[in-house]
């Protein structure tokens, strides 16, 4: 499929990417975001969100005029849409960002345009995309209809890449290329091999769309595994880290590493999707997801216990003058991101519950979330000096330099952050 134009519905952490990516192999390309605040940013070479090398091919991009940023879509070649699909407080999908992006590309699609969605998705939601556009362009021909006849291509390609590396792996990581039909999974294929060196790896929608379902749920279930592991272990007096290590001598074993939850934009929302499909068939997933959601919880009630420690050996100090520093917001170690951190969840329920002043050690943002700002954002150093307990929740690079303390009474260790 020769594509002279693109135009990427949501500039967040996968949509500008890649926009980006394809501009730097020389495509004309727009990207469409609905805030002005996001477009402004982006058509002054300049990027909102924190991702290595992301900046500098922005920045070079937009001043060779090969990607520019509006807030309504416009005719193109081709369409991918890179919109956020969480879920409702039911955990029931929320597939309103899909059908409003869908929507507003409708008036400017024109016959053998191909639309892509990116946005991780419950299964059928592919078939639902084309649905709204149909409904919309009567005029027009869709798979859903006329099948291979149809003059509009409709596909399905998950993002599959890990914050940090994001630019890298847009391009080394192998697609999965999902089309309603064979002509729609040719055209998406031909787009993504133009800027792609890993497989495109051709299915239909459905399975396309399960696949990023179950890449997430298996590693949210063997991540739970890990995190229930770590409770019983610490009910019996029993390192877990040290447990883990010995146990992965067994050269069939390979059990990863606990931590205070699961966080980010994937892992803790994509089994529910399955779960939401299937309810009755989905146990395994839908405990998986119970038992990583309970460790936050988890992590509050040891720092619970040690304040009350605290408070029971030095009958002169008071609840509310207990110092607790949280070391880690990011869902993750060594980024920024905080979407669905368990990290953040804990500091905000501990802040919230114990009515003390936090001193939080985020080394990778600059302010903390706004509520969270009567609390201190603290560097490393003077957070180990101050605060009576310490809470360690993300095992970023710059905590290495904390001291291996093992006292289980003022040293909280969620991360692993001093197994290692």
């Amino acid at each position: 499929m020769s594509v002279l134009k693109l135009c990427v519905i949501g500039m967040g952490y996968i949509g500008l990417p890649t926009a980006a990516i394809f501009a730097a192999h020389q495509r004309q390309v727009v990207g469409v975001d609905i805030n002005p605040r996001t477009v402004g940013i982006i058509n002054r070479g300049q990027v909102h969100i924190v991702e290595p090398e992301l900046d500098r091919l922005v920045h070079s991009v937009v001043s060779q005029g090969y990607l520019r940023a509006t807030t309504r879509p416009e005719a193109a070649d081709a369409f991918l849409i890179a919109v956020p699909t969480p879920f409702l407080e039911n955990r029931e999908p929320d597939l309103s960002y899909i059908e409003a992006a869908s929507r507003a590309i409708a008036p400017v699609l024109k016959k053998n345009d191909l639309v892509v969605l990116e946005s991780t998705s419950p299964v059928g939601t592919t078939e639902l995309m084309a649905q709204w556009l149909a409904n919309a362009r009567p005029d027009l021909t869709f798979p859903t209809t006329h099948g291979e006849a149809s003059n509009i291509r409709i596909a399905h390609c998950p993002e599959r890449v890990l914050p940090g590396h994001v630019l890298r792996e847009l391009v080394t990581n192998d697609r999965i290329i999902g089309g309603m039909t064979a002509a729609c999974s040719a055209a998406a294929a031909q787009l993504y091999q133009q800027v792609v060196k890993g497989q495109c790896i051709v299915t239909d929608a459905r399975t396309a769309e399960m696949c990023k379902l179950t890449e997430n749920s298996f590693r949210d279930v063997n991540i739970a595994f890990a995190n229930e592991l770590s409770m019983i272990c610490a009910q019996l007096k029993i390192d877990p880290w040290e447990l883990i290590r010995l146990a992965n001598h067994h050269p069939r074993v390979n059990i990863l590493q606990p931590g205070p939850g699961v966080g980010g934009h994937c892992i803790a929302v994509d089994p529910w999707f399955i779960v939401a499909k299937t309810p009755g068939l989905a146990r395994l997933i839908r405990t998986a997801r119970e038992v990583n959601d309970s460790k936050p919880q988890w992590v509050i009630q040891q720092v619970k216990l040690a304040v009350a420690n605290l408070l029971f050996r030095r009958p002169g100090l008071y609840a509310h003058d207990v110092r607790i520093a949280c070391y880690g917001l990011a869902f993750k170690a060594d980024i920024d991101d905080l979407r669905e951190s368990p990290a953040l969840g804990i500091a905000r329920r501990l802040a919230k519950e114990l009515g003390v002043k936090l001193l939080l050690v985020e080394p990778n943002i600059e302010v903390l979330p706004a509520d969270l700002l009567e609390h201190s954002l603290a560097d490393t150093a003077s957070a180990w000096s101050n605060a009576h307990i310490h809470v360690l929740l993300v095992r970023h690079r710059e905590f290495s330099a904390i001291p291996a303390s093992r006292d289980s009474e003022t040293v909280i260790d969620a991360a692993g952050v001093l197994a290692y």
